[in-house]
């Protein structure tokens, strides 16, 4: 496999994982992302310049088909009752197809943070096989500088193939749709999806697992700061408002989904925003719907017209309609 791109020397992909694929790109910047995605035919650009792209049967988060490796590590840290669970044994046998499923692919790959806080970020490494993905997770999550990736050093992997299919009998899964988490590795497996927001909810997951135990409260939520430096959380499920909420011109925002909560004050887990599109209008929601607009965003199932212009109020792909900036 070759090599390209900006990481470090000492930490590449193991070969013994990935030695079959074609080649790994690490780190690419926006514009390159950009490039490659139209280039390959993943994504189209709108009359904006922003990134339109369609992810097929899954328009959501599959929350059935979503698993936690059960091992002595997680039996008595994890809330079964609600989450469902794989053995060690299938998960296993899932790794070992992935590491089969990348041969002559060609990858790219992310290095970045969950986290703003320094003290409690998450070193993360996404290794996916769409451009728009990695272009993706480069927004929602932070990104290191120079300096940084050159001593990168990752705590959780995330390899993300939508190509890959599961077999319920072999691996233990519902179905073909996999999203299957191993907080020993750490290591997240994301299978027959092209939902981009199964990848930044395993860091979130992930996360939620790991910072209860530092005395950091993990919270699904959006947050803005006002100018005396008072904070305001707007917790709510998906589609609810948080980020309209939180996008207020005379507050400074925080993040729109992911927040933890320390000693030392409310931090991001993002870098970016997902905001619902349906029904987006500049009147009621200005600054979203100005994000929309402008090269660099991108728009995730929404309909654009016969000159690709969005019709934020076209649900024919779904009512989940999202922009990624």
């Amino acid at each position: 496999m070759e090599h390209k791109g900006r990481f470090n020397s000492a930490n590449p992909l193991p070969a013994d994982f990935f030695g079959a694929a074609r080649e790994a790109h690490y780190n690419l910047t926006q514009p390159e992302l950009y490039e490659l995605a139209i280039a390959r035919g993943e994504a189209l650009v709108t009359t904006d310049g922003a990134l339109r792209v369609l992810t097929g049967r899954h328009t959501g988060r599959s929350a059935s088909d979503k698993f936690t490796v059960r091992d002595a590590a997680t039996e008595d840290s994890v809330w079964w009752d609600n989450n469902a669970a794989i053995s060690p044994e299938h998960f296993a046998a899932l790794k070992q197809d992935f590491s089969r499923a990348v041969g002559a692919k060609t990858l790219f790959v992310q290095d970045l943070h969950g986290g703003a806080d320094p003290a409690h970020r998450l070193p993360v490494r996404v290794v996916t096989e769409n451009a728009w993905h990695a272009l993706f997770i480069r927004y929602l999550l932070r990104r290191p500088d120079m300096a940084e990736l050159h001593d990168f050093s990752h705590e959780l992997m995330i390899i993300d193939l939508p190509s890959f299919r599961a077999d319920p009998a072999r691996h233990g899964t519902r179905s073909g749709t996999v999203i299957a988490i191993d907080f020993s590795e750490p290591l997240v497996l994301i299978g027959e999806t092209s939902y981009a927001g199964e990848m930044k909810k395993s860091v979130f997951t992930t996360l939620n697992y790991l910072l209860p135990e530092r005395d950091v409260l993990p919270m699904h939520c959006s947050a803005n700061i006002g100018e005396d430096d008072d904070v305001a959380l707007f917790f709510g499920l998906s589609g609810t408002g948080k980020t309209t909420l939180s996008s207020d011109p005379h507050r400074r925002l925080i993040g729109d989904d992911e927040h933890g909560w320390s000693d030392d004050g409310v931090f991001n887990f993002e870098g970016g925003c997902y905001a619902k599109t349906i029904r987006l209008s500049p009147e009621a929601e200005p600054e979203i719907y100005a994000a929309c607009r402008r090269f660099g965003t991108i728009l995730e199932n929404v309909v654009l017209d016969d000159v690709r212009a969005p019709d934020f109020s076209d649900d024919r792909y779904t009512e989940n309609g999202r922009a990624a900036y």
